[in-house]
């Protein structure tokens, strides 16, 4: 009657960390991930900077903190097990205004109260670490680094074990009570006793499909971003000081494992789901943004913030004024156009970004409905979560 035990719907990084989880905890269990995508790791976990965060920025206690802090740890040892392209850098968080400089300062102790080592550095020190950089002070974190995360959800999708279908877009889900069934656009129906949505930018769309209210709209932020024409001049991974307002960590430096650096990125507002550029503009996902209140309630709160980011995206002389308070040197010859990311930020009614990952249960049924940054980090540790709920209904039949 079943063709397979949990359905993951969504083949990005934590997809395909539960669909790992999933049969390294229970062995035998049969799992299947759909993926509307031709392969694995196209939206979120393929287009951004690679960092592995050391979990310096988020709240003590948060899912976010205890995730990133144990997942840093677990991604280095995964990338190593299967020979992956990673690297420990370290990185310098540098305040550039006298201003930031009590912000720095909470940085230290939140990073030390996560149990994450961090050094206070003075200019010459930081001219020590990155000979281009300039700032008033900055904290060094040692066990930041950078990985290839499409390259490891694709090797999360082969140890798994699990069936992956590429190409299966989700149209119907039904939960009668014996299970879940899923249609795709194809046609095709597959049944299952649990499922689990790890749809990303799609999230809450999969959650109100399966009859779910997810009280949460994705609300989707563009980040732009620059390659640097002359990367001998960043050595490793420079951040600003972030404004603790807001879950976006501002434009910072950061060399690849390829060795290219990139830049970026700001956040600005996606006429769609998929919108890597102003050109995208899909009507129906910019009318469902446009009918969430919170969405109005984000932009009447921060528009001086918005507007700054705007700046950015539309000239490429401001982008490059916000890159030289980190990068002196730094001129718009030097910055060419890199692919850019969407963010799937979850929104509350009253305009609240969700700063926490979100997890939530229904009947047969878990719905992941915020994994932003830094969740590819915290990937491993979140499936291994998504997993156990997940098995917890299998058991049960909850």
């Amino acid at each position: 009657m079943f063709d397979c035990d949990v359905l993951v719907i969504g083949g990005g990084i934590v997809g395909m960390s539960t669909a790992y989880a999933l049969t390294r905890a229970a062995p035998g269990t049969a799992v299947t991930v759909l993926e509307k995508e031709p392969g694995p790791a196209r939206h979120q976990t393929g287009r951004n900077s690679g960092v592995i965060h050391s979990g310096v920025y988020y709240r003590p206690g948060s899912l976010k903190a205890r995730y990133a802090v144990r997942g840093a740890a677990e991604m280095v040892k995964f990338c190593a097990e299967y020979g992956l392209p990673h690297q420990v850098t370290g990185k310098l968080i540098v305040a550039t205004d006298r201003a930031e400089l009590p912000r720095l300062h909470s940085l230290a102790q939140r990073a030390r109260s996560n149990g994450i080592p961090v050094r206070e550095l003075g200019p010459a020190q930081i001219h020590a670490h990155e000979p281009h950089v300039r700032g008033l002070a900055a904290l060094h974190v040692g066990t930041t680094g950078i990985c290839d995360y499409g390259a490891v959800t694709a090797q999360l999708a082969a140890a798994s074990g699990a069936e992956i279908r590429y190409g299966a877009r989700v149209a119907a889900v039904d939960r009668p009570p014996w299970g879940v069934a899923v249609r795709t656009a194809a046609g095709d129906v597959l049944r299952a006793r649990v499922l689990v949505n790890c749809a990303g930018l799609h999230c809450d769309e999969v959650a109100r499909l399966a009859g779910d209210e997810p009280g949460v709209r994705i609300v989707p932020f563009r980040g732009e971003y620059y390659e640097l024409a002359r990367p001998e001049l960043v050595r490793g991974l420079v951040y600003p000081v972030p404004d603790p307002a807001f879950p976006f960590l501002g434009v910072h430096l950061t060399r690849g494992v390829d060795g290219g650096v990139h830049i970026g990125p700001n956040a600005v507002p996606a006429l769609a789901r998929e919108g890597y550029g102003w050109s995208v503009v899909r009507p129906g996902d910019l009318a469902g943004t446009l009918a969430w209140p919170g969405a109005w309630r984000i932009a009447r709160r921060h528009w001086r913030y918005g507007a700054g980011e705007l700046r950015r995206s539309l000239s490429k002389r401001a982008f490059t004024d916000a890159v030289r308070r980190l990068l002196p040197e730094a001129a718009p010859a030097d910055l060419r156009p890199a692919p850019a990311g969407v963010r799937a930020q979850a929104v509350l009614r009253d305009g609240t970004l969700v700063d926490d990952f979100l997890i939530r249960e229904a009947p047969r049924t878990v719905h992941v409905l915020n994994a932003p940054s830094p969740a590819a980090t915290a990937s491993l540790p979140i499936g291994r979560r998504v997993a156990r709920l997940a098995l917890a209904r299998l058991t049960d039949g909850s």
